[in-house]
């Protein structure tokens, strides 16, 4: 294995995080963290002991210093995370019974959107075993969706692995070109990804038009319908939530059960802290099955902690 100064590099939005555990409408008190689906993964990384970087762009409002000192007191690296004309994106968090929640956002604009193709330093990537993308990057402007796609080339350039999460959000793709919008974004990465990591079965609607429901219909199960995404690229982790995640590499597919959670508070980043965990295992040379048996159980923990990042949050398992 090369030697090389990051074990993940990222590149994203984070947001301020507002959330309440009662309906936003009614609540007396909001609680400040911040989140993002790609800095969630760094920071679980980061918590387990991995060397994580972030490259974006963070908003110079009364937010943006704090934001900085946040991550890096995390241990993510924020060398590629300057503070920049624009605000940070603000986001809400609403829970629903079972931990379910909704979101609300303000990101309009915000600086981390206007991310472009000059943002992409080959020397830093190049530091990296692998690199983490989001189809939610893809989708908060174009400028940031083609810096994700300059990403990609230069990580392969570079021999680092791409990873790749489509993380479909229909509201947020609504704004820019709509689900054939996202499908095209999703269909440019793919030649460039060595690792999938989609959701099952919200990511299906990113198939070729009409594929993804006529395979949520006609699946018997979930490890049937997740076996849609085999072959989109060498390596793919589908994450199925309470039933999971599936493992398709080689023409085989490998179902590995999820952990019982404690207890179920916030669904919220969920499925960022399973990429954080398996990637980590993944750079350091732990076998697919194992490493995902490590973010199950990194999933499972993070279900009974409030908001994206809970400072209480420890993925290692400790006390």
């Amino acid at each position: 294995m090369s030697t090389r100064r990051f074990d993940l590099v990222g590149l994203g939005e984070c947001m301020v995080e507002l959330y309440a555990d009662q309906p936003l409408g009614s609540v007396a008190q909001l609680t400040r963290a911040y989140g993002g689906d790609v800095l969630n993964a760094l920071v679980t990384a980061a918590r387990m002991g991995g060397n994580t970087g972030f490259i974006t762009r963070v908003g110079a409002d009364p937010f943006g210093q704090c934001l900085l000192d946040a991550w890096r007191n995390e241990g993510v690296d924020t060398s590629h995370a300057p503070l920049a004309a624009g605000d940070n994106g603000v986001y809400f968090i609403s829970l629903r019974t079972g931990g379910e929640r909704e979101f609300t956002y303000r990101r309009r604009d915000s600086a981390a959107s206007r991310l472009d193709e000059g943002d992409i330093d080959a020397a830093y990537i190049a530091s990296a075993r692998y690199i983490l993308l989001s189809g939610i990057t893809q989708a908060i402007s174009v400028s940031a969706r083609a810096a994700t796609l300059a990403a990609a080339k230069t990580a392969r350039a570079h021999g680092v692995s791409v990873a790749y999460d489509p993380n479909y959000r229909p509201a947020l793709w609504a704004e820019c070109g709509g689900i054939d919008a996202a499908r095209a974004a999703f269909a440019e990465l793919l030649p460039l990804t060595d690792c999938l990591l989609p959701s099952y079965p919200a990511d299906l609607a990113l198939l070729p038009a009409g594929a993804g429901l006529s395979a949520a219909a006609s699946s018997p199960s979930f490890s049937a319908g997740a076996s849609h995404f085999a072959g989109l690229a060498p390596h793919v982790a589908v994450k199925c939530g309470a039933d999971g995640c599936v493992l398709l590499a080689g023409g085989e597919a490998i179902h590995v059960p999820a952990d019982v959670p404690p207890a179920v508070l916030d669904t919220t980043g969920a499925g960022d802290a399973w990429n954080g965990a398996y990637l980590l295992r993944r750079a350091r040379g732990v076998a697919f099955e194992a490493a995902a048996i490590e973010a199950n159980r990194v999933a499972a923990a993070k279900l009974a902690h409030r908001g994206a990042i809970p400072p209480s949050f420890n993925p290692n398992g400790a006390p």
